[in-house]
């Protein structure tokens, strides 16, 4: 029998499929990222449980939704005794280790478990100079953070036990925001970035998505650190003094002045995303980094390489640059993984899979038993080509965040399927800024993704669609007894737009 693989896993913060050249968007280059996904598999409907950094990674280590794991807000912290794949996979001879990004909480109670090795950022982690804490002691690095976390990544590769298989997590901060780049990659993207197709969306057929343009999403204070935090890139403050603005870039001196309210946005989009872009250029770099000391060490046939992201991210669609929500571009992450043993080169994944997911397949590959609280599934069958004819084929999201004072979004949760995407907004009785006295009204959405990838048209009303809108609530029903999570509407009815009545 063949030695167990060896299993590198890095995961960006906030880095959209979009923006890996693999996806064909076309808006940057990849080239190391982009290898993972030639030489292996790339695919296009990985999902989220919920679109929110901590609760993400909660998902992904423990195999759990978190209504199961306890962390359901960026606020959460990860109780250190609860199980997780990590110690499963130490206990079960792998050498594991954790490096770059973690939080899910500090101090002695919420630190990594399960990992011989781990040296994490303090909180959200700075680009420059970030401070460390390296098996609980605090230590100040020097330096640009994705490059630090790869030097700490290689050194701990090269020091490890070499006769282990190992399991490697390595988490890049970038490209969250501030969206701070490497010094040589600053003159990047000096030609516009092409406009997303929805940019201007203005969120007709969608009575949610108009409400959540009224929200304050997170990152809009750092745009160049030339525009005050806005609910959106199309929403701009005082208007009718756009004349009167004037920007001055703090590195150069340049003076930006505008006519019209769509220029200060083009300005504004350009601003944001350009600097978005250029973090990436580092990771991409370091990931070319982490591929060579494969290859080096003769190591590449037998590691399973994966590259991802914590969520989505909105990258001026629909005017947004955030995260949060279960509209597809937030929804979807961007997910590549190698394994020459097992995957055949190039190929391309149209199957649903979610983060919920990695931790039994993780498992699986490395010939380790599930244990009986993992909610998430292997698709290491997937990987191999050989779906199995009973995969689920469903994606579960729920965000729990309506509360928090800063953000708004509104609290939903849904579920998708290989055409349609059903979602259920239940902030009724809390008031948000911007909605009438008692909160925004409860309501259902539903988007034929085959026919309207953008998601433009809310159908959920339309009588064509009346059975479409039954069987994805039941399914939806299903998914939430099966998980045992906690319904905001009655299982078992319908609106009486479908017909109303029961089950």
């Amino acid at each position: 029998m063949a030695a167990r693989p060896n299993i590198l896993f890095i995961m960006a913060d906030d880095h959209a499929s979009k923006a890996i050249g693999c996806y064909g968007a076309n808006i940057n280059k990849t080239p190391n990222m982009d290898r993972i996904a030639e030489e292996g598999m790339r695919f296009n409907h990985c999902y989220v449980t919920n679109s929110i950094c901590t609760p993400s990674r909660a998902s992904i280590l423990t195999g759990t939704y978190n209504h199961v794991n306890g962390v359901v807000t960026l606020a959460s912290k990860i109780n250190k005794h609860i199980p997780n794949v990590a110690k499963h996979m130490r206990t079960g001879g792998y050498q594991t280790a954790m490096i770059g990004k973690w939080y899910l909480g500090e101090g002695s109670d919420h630190e990594p478990t399960g990992f011989d090795f781990w040296s994490v950022v303090s909180g959200q982690g700075s680009y420059h100079d970030p401070e460390m804490i390296e098996m609980g002691q605090t230590r100040n690095e020097k330096g640009y953070a994705t490059d630090i976390i790869t030097d700490k990544s290689l050194n701990w590769l090269e020091k490890r036990d070499k006769t282990k298989p190992f399991f490697l997590m390595c988490h890049h901060k970038a490209p969250h925001r501030s969206w701070e780049c490497d010094p040589k990659h600053k003159d990047l993207y000096t030609e516009d970035v092409k406009v997303p197709e929805t940019f201007d969306d203005d969120y007709k057929n969608r009575a949610q998505a108009a409400a959540e343009a009224k929200i304050r999403p997170d990152g809009g204070s750092e745009v160049g650190e030339l525009v005050n935090q806005t609910s959106t890139l199309r929403k701009i403050p005082n208007p009718q003094d756009v004349t009167k603005l004037r920007l001055i870039d703090k590195e150069r001196g340049e003076v930006f002045t505008f006519k019209t309210n769509a220029e200060l946005r083009h300005f504004k989009y350009q601003r944001y995303i350009k600097r978005y872009l250029r973090t990436i250029a580092s990771i991409d770099d370091n990931v070319g980094r982490m591929l060579k000391y494969l290859d080096d060490e003769d190591l590449a046939r037998d590691t399973v390489v994966v590259y991802t992201s914590d969520q989505g991210f909105f990258l001026g669609d629909h005017g947004w640059f955030d995260k949060r929500f279960m509209y597809e571009e937030s929804f979807q992450m961007p997910f590549m993984v190698r394994y020459p043993r097992e995957i055949a080169a190039g190929s391309i994944c149209d199957d649903i899979v979610c983060n919920v997911d990695f931790a039994a397949t993780f498992l699986d590959l490395a010939e380790l038993q599930q244990p009986s609280y993992m909610q998430g599934h292997s698709f290491r069958k997937i990987l191999n080509g050989a779906t199995p004819t009973n995969w689920q084929q469903v994606a579960y999201h729920r965000y729990w965040m309506h509360r928090d004072a800063e953000h708004n979004a509104y609290a939903h949760y849904g579920i998708r399927d290989q055409q349609y995407k059903l979602i259920y907004w239940y902030n009724e009785g809390f008031e948000l800024p911007g909605t009438s006295a008692g909160g925004q009204p409860r309501e259902w959405e539903l988007f034929d993704c085959e026919k309207d990838p953008l998601e433009l048209f809310n159908v959920f009303s339309e009588p064509q669609y009346a059975e479409v809108v039954r069987r994805m609530i039941i399914q939806l029903d299903d998914k939430m007894r099966e998980i045992g999570d906690e319904p905001e509407h009655v299982p078992g009815q319908f609106p009486s737009i479908i017909g109303g009545g029961k089950m």
